[in-house]
Formats: structure tokens, C-alpha cells, sequence
């Protein structure tokens, strides 16, 4: 019996904290309060288990490091002007106690990668299940039931699509749902047509990829795109290109001769980006637009500020100098200048180089591919995560909306994991050989 108490004890811990972690990254359509700053229900998990961990684990020297260089670049360009102060310190902070606090978290559940991914795909067929009641609902007629989650005070239903609804679960926007379900959507994927299942069920692969498409979501399409690429460059380009190109193509046509709010968005963003024409209004999408003019900021900060950018939270006031949407008179057209609508924008305008070689460098050099004489878990893991990462880097530019940097520190581990699994198969394999 005292032989398996520390044991219970520690999974009841563990049971808290991994329940405290996941309310973090799902729970984002809450929030407690709005002035100074949007209080959301997550940052009280957080408030609980910090101090005890920094007293366990102390400070994490690579992460000091690179807040470091942050904390001088923001203080310097506050004084230059680019950056305002309360912008940058809400900003920094929040990301310092952020990445620390996940980091923290990682390492209390004892690098157990594997199993940590678990709990987020468990939690992610619980949304799947509530996007596909919702959808139900409006099916049948039963709208109460649809609007059941308005209960979060950040959360709406999402009208539109072919269906009469863009399901977004129990996320602010479509959107959002399928960001942070396309690493389930990838594993999902794999369940159903591999034999050697990672997780999921027949059942609840098709329940998860079901509402992942119900999204009705640009961000879904890229996913589903990103998701054919990397198995295509797992298992073998030929047979999944017989695959993807008519899935593609399929998907592609359906969402632009059916849903307007796709077709319209993704032909001013062609109309911006790659004709070069200018906005016209009552016919350029707004989004569209939102988009191309951040591009425009964040393009024209990097050539000023190209090595270390203005700081954290500098983007704002870039936006007040460059942007090109000065002479609309609508509101609307300033929105997301906080975040740059893309965490590649926002990179790029407030860490200029330093943060961008960092990302990229972390996206790259712990990326885990397939290999068939390591056959482990870590490539799904790895595949899936980047999946969600890439869709950030193109259309979400908070830094820790939905618990991004878990994700982003995980992906790190995961490659950790993956080469000590490595070296230990190959001392295995030393050992049988003599």
C-alpha cells in the first residue's frame, strides 16, 4: 500500500494541474475583466501554480537569455519613441510569465510528451463533440441549444456556411476551432487510414474531421493542405498526390461556390496581394484588407528596424505611422493593429531578425520526420504541432492566444524526446550486437 501512495498522490497532483493547463488553452471565450487589460479565466491557473513552480524549478537560463535581449530592445525603443511603455510591459509580461509558466508545467509532468499530447487530443474530441451538437441543433430546428456556450461572454454563434452554421465549438471564431484542433485533425487523419493508430477511434476520427470541415474555415483548407503535404512527405509523395489533388480541388470549389464569406476573401486577398490592386469599397473584403495593411506596416517597420524591430507591442504605434487605411473614414479598419493579424507580421515588425532566426531556427532544427527504423510516436507529434504553428505564423498574431506557447515549447521537447529515444535505441541495439 506505501508503495503506491506517492504514486496516487502524484496523479491527483498531476490530474489538477493538466486539468488547470488545458482550461488555459480552451478556455479563452471568458473573460473576467476587460480594463486595464482582458483578464481571462486561464491567467488564474496560472497565478496558482507559478510561484510554486519557480520555487521547484528556478529560472530557465535560454529562456532568461532571450527575454533579456527583449527587455533592452523594448526599453530602448521606448525611448526613441517606437513603443509606448504600458504597451510594451502588458506585452512582456505577459509573455515572460507565459512561456515560463508552460515551461514550468512541461517539466512537472515530467517531459512525458506522449501523453501530454493524449490529454490534448481527449480534450479536443470534448470540443469536437460540442461543435457537432451545436451543429445538430440548428439542423433540427433546436437554436436554444446551439447557443448554449453564450454563456462565455467572448462567444457567439458563428451563422453562415452551406449548413446555416460555421461551427466554432465553444472558440470565439471558426477560425480559432480549426487552429487549434488541426493537430487532432492531422492525427485523425492518420487513425483513419493507418492501421498503426495513434489515439483515436474510428468513430472519433470521423467526429473530429467532421467539425474541423463544419468550420467552414480558410485557415481549415491551409490545414488540410499542410496536412496532405506532410504525409505526402512521410509515407511517399506519389500515392498521397493521387489523394490530395482531387480532395483539394474538391474542397476548394465547394467553399467558393458555397460559402460567400470564403469566396470573398479569398478573392480580395488575391486582388491585394498578387494583383496589386487597391482597395475599393463595398467590394474589397474587410479582412482582406486588415491584412494587406498590416503586411504593409510590418514591411515597412522591419526596413527600419530590421535586426531587433521596435519591442514587444511596438506594432500599434507602427500602425500609426505607416498604415495605408489613413484616409478610410469606417471603423473597423484599424482592428488588429494590436497583433498584426499574423504572429509572422508581429514578429517581424516588434523582434525584426533576432525573433524570427529564433523561430524559424526552433521550427526547423526540431522538426521530427518519419523514420521507419525509429518507429516512436514523435513524428505525429511533431507534424501535427507545426501544423498549428504555420497556421499562427499566417493568420493569428497573439502570442499566447489558445495556450500557443505550450505548443510551441512542446514541439521543442518533442525533438528533446525524440534524440534521447534515438540514443537509447541505439545502445539497445550496441548491446545486442556484442
Amino acid at each position: 500500500m506505501n508503495d503506491i501512495t506517492p504514486y496516487i498522490e502524484r496523479s491527483r497532483k498531476n490530474f489538477w494541474i493538466v486539468l488547470g493547463i488545458y482550461f488555459s488553452i480552451f478556455v479563452y471565450s471568458f473573460i473576467l475583466f476587460r480594463n486595464p487589460f482582458e483578464f481571462y479565466i486561464g491567467y488564474l491557473v496560472m497565478i496558482a501554480l507559478l510561484p510554486g513552480f519557480i520555487f521547484k524549478f528556478g529560472w530557465n537560463k535560454n529562456l532568461i537569455f532571450i527575454f533579456l535581449i527583449l527587455l533592452v530592445t523594448g526599453v530602448v525603443h521606448i525611448f526613441l519613441g517606437n513603443n509606448s511603455g504600458t504597451q510594451f510591459f502588458k506585452v512582456y509580461l505577459s509573455l515572460l510569465l507565459t512561456y515560463f509558466f508552460y515551461d514550468y508545467a512541461i517539466g512537472e509532468l515530467e517531459f512525458d510528451i506522449e501523453q501530454i499530447f493524449k490529454w490534448y487530443l481527449k480534450a479536443c474530441y470534448i470540443v469536437a463533440l460540442i461543435g457537432l451538437f451545436q451543429f445538430v441543433c440548428v439542423q433540427v430546428g433546436f437554436e436554444q441549444g446551439a447557443w448554449l456556450f453564450h454563456i462565455f461572454n467572448k462567444w457567439g454563434l458563428v451563422v453562415g456556411g452551406f449548413w446555416g452554421i460555421r461551427v466554432n465549438s465553444i472558440f470565439m471564431e471558426p477560425t480559432h476551432l480549426s487552429t487549434v484542433l488541426s493537430a487532432a485533425f492531422f492525427v485523425a487523419i492518420h487513425d483513419l487510414i493507418r492501421r498503426d493508430k495513434f489515439y483515436f477511434n474510428k468513430m472519433q476520427c470521423l467526429v473530429i474531421i467532421g467539425v474541423y470541415l463544419l468550420a467552414f474555415s480558410g485557415m481549415g483548407q491551409i490545414g488540410l493542405f499542410l496536412t496532405i503535404v506532410f504525409f505526402a512527405v512521410s509515407f511517399g509523395f506519389a500515392r498521397y498526390v493521387m489523394i490530395a489533388v482531387p480532395v483539394m480541388i474538391f474542397s476548394f470549389n465547394y467553399l467558393y461556390n458555397n460559402v460567400p464569406e470564403f469566396t470573398e476573401r479569398f478573392d480580395s486577398t488575391f486582388d491585394l496581394f498578387v494583383e496589386n490592386k487597391e482597395f475599393e469599397l463595398g467590394k474589397t473584403h474587410g479582412s482582406s484588407f486588415i491584412l494587406y495593411n498590416n503586411y504593409v506596416v510590418a514591411t515597412k517597420n522591419f526596413e527600419s528596424n530590421f535586426l531587433f524591430g521596435t519591442g514587444l507591442g511596438s506594432h500599434p504605434t507602427a500602425f500609426q505611422k505607416y498604415s495605408i487605411a489613413k484616409g478610410i473614414r469606417i471603423k473597423g479598419f484599424s482592428w488588429n493593429s494590436a497583433d498584426a493579424n499574423s504572429m509572422f507580421l508581429r514578429l517581424m515588425s516588434e523582434t525584426g531578425l533576432f525573433g524570427l532566426i529564433i523561430f524559424f531556427v526552433i521550427i526547423i532544427k526540431c522538426y521530427v520526420k518519419r523514420d521507419k527504423n525509429y518507429h516512436s510516436y514523435h513524428w505525429l507529434v511533431s507534424n501535427g504541432i507545426l501544423i498549428m504553428i504555420l497556421l499562427n505564423l499566417f493568420r493569428q498574431g497573439n502570442y499566447y492566444l489558445y495556450g500557443f506557447p505550450f505548443f510551441f515549447l512542446l514541439y521543442y521537447y518533442n525533438a528533446v524526446s525524440y534524440k534521447n529515444y534515438k540514443e537509447d535505441q541505439m545502445q539497445l541495439k550496441n548491446l545486442q550486437s556484442t
